[in-house]
């Protein structure tokens, strides 16, 4: 299931930044008033009128080489890198994003470089002739006066149609802006191919990704190369593995943040992003000669917002010295770096000799089938009184947390509805030491589990 994408594309400085905050109604994005301040992409997840759909942030053009006027002009140094970056950009947003929302400024006007985003996107458009055209809103920002507002009518000569003045400081305007969008963006639907097990291959650039591909398909489908970032979009591959139809999904690796390029980087990782969201299981390859990195973990994060099941894959064993305690010391460095992961198999295996490859696919399978797993109401009442026996909450205030009972109202992932005398008195510790006693009497290998707890009156 993929929720509606929304691209910000602009020219640096017009707020494109503050309308990402705006929409998501959170600070996430580093908001300066100095031109290129967003260095990476930024995705969260935005609500309107009860709909959800997600937000890029593009961080606009980069102005690495390329002097950028107060007007928001080009100066001759690296201006054909500068048109060049637009041009990626505008392009990317249209291949990728079911909306787009190009952002002006009312306070500086029509300038040079907003005319190159319009030709650009009516190009764009011009040439998708027959394809899928997702419908571009042209956002008037800073208009925060009535004479700024009235402005912004000249901006009629980019030829996108009518202009929205809004102030994303203030949310000016804004509502009128998400009520066209809404109207414009497709229902939440369900992911075509249903009975295929969707698999993403994520992590970060330069661990294997492409050679693990290769070598579960036993031939070169996708570009293998020592160069990190090779494989630039997600790229699927159909294959049936013991009557079992499955879609292995190819990503480009993904950077920690601050080390994003811009342009056709950039939205390589938003691809990666989008492939985990749509995938039923991710199997994060980690690079043995690296151990566990930060960016291994920040993607590690990634599977765990998504609520995606995960296969620990340790790749490149084939390159390290190695003794009798090797892998339990790799093993327990894991465990400890990605302890929100404990539940994930590790699997150690070398792309490139084929090493206990032959274990990914059905391990992969394996993990599938538990997210699937319903348990009965009974088993798991059973657990919780258990748990209880064992371990009663601790007092709040004088008061006590009280489970009544459970049940578990969905799979994929498995969501279990505890009925409580009041939510507020769980503390966290306590909703995981339930979780560890769900998998003591069931697993759930390499699935995430959700506990969601509910008043009832005694």
């Amino acid at each position: 299931m993929r929720k509606p994408l929304v691209a910000l594309v602009g020219r640096p400085n017009v707020g494109k930044s503050t309308l990402f905050n705006r929409l998501i109604e959170q600070r996430l994005a580093v908001v300066d008033d100095v031109p290129g301040t967003t260095r990476d992409r930024l995705i969260a997840e935005a609500e309107w009128g009860g709909r959800f759909f997600d937000v890029v942030d593009t961080g606009g053009i980069d102005p690495r080489g390329v002097g950028i006027s107060q007007k928001g002009e080009p100066l001759s140094v690296g201006s054909a890198d500068y048109v060049e970056q637009i041009r990626l950009q505008a392009e990317m947003a249209v291949r990728e994003a079911d909306a787009v929302l190009f952002i002006t400024d009312a306070e500086s006007g029509v300038t040079p470089a907003d005319r190159e985003v319009a030709q650009i996107l009516r190009a764009l458009q011009r040439e998708r002739d027959g394809n899928r055209i997702p419908p571009v809103f042209l956002v008037v920002n800073k208009a925060d006066s009535p004479q700024r507002r009235l402005a912004a009518m000249e901006f009629y000569e980019l030829g996108l149609g009518d202009p929205y003045p809004i102030s994303a400081l203030h949310g000016t305007g804004t509502g009128d802006l998400l009520d066209s969008l809404l109207a414009v963006l497709p229902e939440v639907g369900e992911e075509e191919d249903q009975d295929s097990i969707k698999i993403a291959i994520v992590g970060k650039p330069n661990v294997g990704k492409s050679s693990l591909v290769n070598r579960l398909l036993g031939q070169e489908r996708v570009i293998v190369s020592p160069i990190p970032g090779t494989t630039r979009d997600a790229v699927d591959t159909h294959l049936t593995y013991q009557d079992i139809p499955l879609t292995l999904i190819d990503t480009a690796g993904i950077r920690r943040r601050g080390r994003i390029e811009v342009g056709v980087e950039k939205y390589s990782v938003l691809r990666s992003l989008k492939a985990i969201e749509r995938s039923d299981v991710a199997l994060l390859v980690l690079d043995a000669t690296s151990g566990v990195t930060a960016q291994d973990a920040h993607i590690a994060g990634y599977i765990l917002e998504a609520w995606k099941s995960v296969v620990i894959i340790v790749n490149k064993w084939d390159a390290i010295e190695k003794d009798n305690y090797t892998m339990q010391n790799f093993v327990q460095e894991i465990r400890q770096s990605l302890q929100f992961l404990d539940y994930a198999p590790i699997l150690f295996i070398s792309a490139k000799t084929g090493l206990r490859v032959e274990q990914v696919l059905p391990t992969a399978i394996r993990v599938q089938e538990e997210r699937l797993v319903r348990l009965p109401t009974s088993k798991l009442n059973q657990i919780l009184q258990n748990a209880l026996d064992r371990h009663a909450p601790p007092a709040h205030a004088g008061r006590s947390l009280k489970i009544f009972y459970g049940t578990q109202v969905r799979s994929d992932p498995p969501t279990f509805l505890v009925y409580v005398n009041d939510y507020r008195l769980a503390h966290f510790t306590y909703l995981r030491y339930l979780e560890n006693c769900i998998r003591e009497e069931y697993p759930f290998e390499g699935t995430p589990i959700r506990i969601v707890l509910k008043n009832r009156h005694a």
